[in-house]
């Protein structure tokens, strides 16, 4: 079977597993004294590790493939009071959970959104009170924060290098003019390169471009020579993410016309085009979608098989709680997974009224920990134990990746081939029971392929 048959066969919707049980099967929402418990059991040992990630949902105009909680405005007099609310809604949970401030703190990450939307001395300001109510620190401690060029400036930069931000990501996904002008996304080349010259130059150890297959518009051609201009930049590492068609979800969408979307086996054709030329390049596939240089963090954590995989994408190490502050933001432990108000006005009033801001959550069982960690394995190394009862029943579940050698089936693991990795969400779904048993028929994820 040729790969493009394989692209046709296996292009169904599937989760991306960022999670597991994924988002839209959560069910066991915790009370509020629920979670504050599952955030104390998590950090009861002393040498419990924390991470942190803020949303930042602003952004000046709509990018319309986009499929983040975003806030479309160019009144930035709402950065201050959006501030002044994750600084509190932080205080709330360091009244109830004192613990906070007392573990190592090894992660923090400013997303969105558009971090950069916000002004230099907002960010700062921001960045100063986190990293200064939360104070425990250890050797591991590294800060990050997405930009977005075309709002970016060099002070954007100083402000957080002076607060120990070391790790900037910068959204391209493409460089071809007609690809911007159909995303709405305006974007030269040049504003991306001089950013990642100055953050150079102030001493950022890791710079990552984020990119995007399967836009409107892409050809084999246009990818190959976006990947030639991004390596070209010398970034450490690289996101190369499956446009996530979901209309149904992101109504901006609904402008694309179905003969401007490459589908299939075109779709993966342009993915394979990229990871050839970085594989070329010299850099290294991390997981699903990702690639880094040898000598980076994420590469040395694949090595080593600490690669961790959160709602922050892939981590050089796992921590015992992620605490998401703002809007929408997704909290997790080993036990419990817990969201904030997706809705602005929402989260504002909650928080206003000392609130923790709950929209949704979930309390894992004991099989669905063993499941979320046998998925996570997969996802950051290619590989799962399974018991034999689990290989059995993988057999039949997998037997048509089986046959096309995507995946192998030992009686105490599962392997992902060297080529069943464009196939990983795909093997995943063994793990997951529910989609496994059921097979939803109506569209709740992206596309796998």
């Amino acid at each position: 079977m040729t790969p493009r048959d394989l692209f046709a066969k296996y292009d169904v919707q599937v989760p991306r597993y960022t999670s597991y049980p994924p988002v839209p099967q959560w069910s066991d929402t915790p009370t509020r004294e629920a979670w504050l418990a599952a955030l104390r059991g998590a950090l009861a040992d002393p040498a419990a590790s924390l991470a942190v990630y803020v949303h930042l949902p602003f952004c000046e105009s709509l990018c319309t493939f986009c499929g983040c909680n975003t806030v479309i405005t160019r009144d930035h007099a709402r950065e201050r009071p959006y501030v002044d609310r994750v600084v509190a809604e932080l205080e709330l949970y360091l009244a109830a959970v004192p613990e906070l401030a007392a573990r190592p703190l090894r992660q923090v990450h400013f997303g969105g959104g558009t971090p950069t939307f916000m002004a230099p001395a907002a960010l700062g300001a921001l960045a100063a009170t986190v990293t200064g109510r939360l104070p425990a620190r250890d050797g591991t401690f590294e800060a990050g924060f997405e930009a977005d060029p075309r709002v970016t400036s060099a002070a954007h930069l100083e402000t957080l290098a002076r607060m120990g931000f070391r790790r900037l990501s910068l959204g391209v996904q493409d460089i071809d003019e007609e690809v911007q002008r159909l995303v709405n996304r305006r974007q030269p080349l040049a504003m991306t390169a001089a950013l990642c010259r100055e953050a150079s130059a102030l001493g950022y150890e890791s710079i990552n471009i984020d990119l995007i297959y399967g836009l409107p518009g892409q050809t084999p051609a246009s990818m190959r020579a976006l990947t030639r201009a991004i390596v070209d930049l010398g970034p450490d590492r690289l996101a190369v993410y499956s446009f996530a068609r979901v209309p149904w979800i992101k109504p901006a969408q609904r402008k694309f016309r179905d003969d401007q979307i490459p589908a299939g086996a075109e779709k993966r054709e342009l993915s394979d085009v990229a990871r050839e030329g970085l594989l070329a390049a010299g850099y290294v596939e991390i997981g699903m979608d990702h690639f880094a240089r040898p000598e980076d963090g994420l590469a040395r954590a694949a090595a080593a098989g600490t690669l961790h995989r959160n709602f922050m994408g892939y981590a050089d190490a796992r921590t015992d709680v992620l605490l998401g502050l703002g809007v929408s933001a997704i909290s997790e432990t080993r036990g419990c997974y817990h969201q904030n108000e997706k809705v602005l006005p929402k989260y504002e009033q909650r928080v206003d009224a000392r609130e923790i801001p709950t929209l949704r959550g979930h309390r894992l069982t004991a099989a669905e920990q063993r499941r979320r960690d046998q998925i996570l394995a997969l996802m950051t190394g290619f590989r799962s134990p399974i018991d034999t009862r689990d290989a059995a029943e993988a057999r039949r579940f997998l037997a048509p990746l089986v046959d096309d050698g995507l995946v192998r089936i030992e009686e105490q693991e599962l392997r992902v081939t060297d080529a069943g990795r464009p196939f990983l969400r795909n093997i995943a779904a063994f793990f997951d029971d529910r989609y496994r048993l059921e097979q939803p028929s109506a569209p709740l994820y992206s596309s796998s392929m």
